[in-house]
């Protein structure tokens, strides 16, 4: 039996699933993707991805693999999986890899962005892709904020509880703030890897500087102590988004 190894590339919009995960309890994103691929294998599958997204956020390029006996052409496959996928799923690739590739470990960085309606007005048609804060930020300040945590450091006082994680240590390759004449701003950060809720806790933290409530100096001290009570609140999920997986 010659096995094959499949890299898929997933968009999704999180907003209705419990995470990327399968679980007992909840809807998923990896439990809808694997029972459609099942259905075309005719065999179990087993996703492998570059890793999990909580509920709710979402994914412009998830990128996973699975090993099958099947020799379905992918491009067929990826065109019978998009149809049975629902609207909120779309495959964007299908290709053969070597047998050794793991999306997972074969990562060299991860890069997400958490996008902000920084305006008085909510966008209703939106309200699941964004965070809607009405109070003005002070964008300069939070730009020199993301230059203090890039690089190597103990992310700990940036990393929620239930994290699997036993080493803290992260590298922060890159990060940015855009904005556009609608007021939606983008935090983007590039890192070898992040810890749980880690970027939705520094963006939390970033818009308690953004305010006021925090200066330059609090944030550096917060991201010293390692300690999660000095940082700032959790953002909410709808703004992340997984935009690249990079090998």
């Amino acid at each position: 039996m010659t096995l094959r190894n499949i890299r898929l590339v997933f968009a999704y919009d999180g907003s209705r699933y419990h995470g990327w995960q399968r679980q007992n309890n909840g809807l998923t994103i990896q439990a809808v993707i694997e029972e459609r691929l099942q259905l075309m294998m005719q065999s179990p599958v087993k996703l492998l991805a570059s890793g999990r997204t909580d509920a709710g956020v979402h994914a412009l390029n998830q990128v996973c693999n699975f090993k099958t006996p099947s020799q379905i052409p992918v491009d067929t496959l990826k065109r019978g999986l998009n149809a049975l996928l629902p609207p909120d799923i779309l495959v964007k690739e299908a290709t053969v890899v070597p047998l050794e590739f793991h999306s997972r470990y074969r990562a060299k960085s991860k890069l997400y962005e958490y996008r902000i309606l920084n305006r008085q007005d909510p966008d209703i048609f939106r309200r699941n892709v964004l965070w809607h804060i009405r109070f003005p930020l002070d964008v300069e300040t939070m730009s020199e904020c993301l230059s203090i945590i890039e690089g190597t450091h103990d992310f700990s006082a940036f990393k929620s509880s239930g994290s699997a994680n036993t080493d803290p240590v992260r590298t922060i390759l890159s990060n940015c703030i855009e904005s556009d004449k609608d007021g939606v701003l983008r935090i983007i950060v590039e890192g070898n890897g992040f810890l749980r809720h880690m970027v939705r806790n520094i963006v939390g933290t970033l818009v308690e500087t953004g305010t006021g409530r925090m200066d330059l100096k609090r944030f550096a001290e917060v991201l010293e102590s390692g300690d999660r009570r000095m940082a700032g609140r959790k953002a909410p999920p709808q703004g992340l988004f997984l935009v690249a997986v990079k090998y």
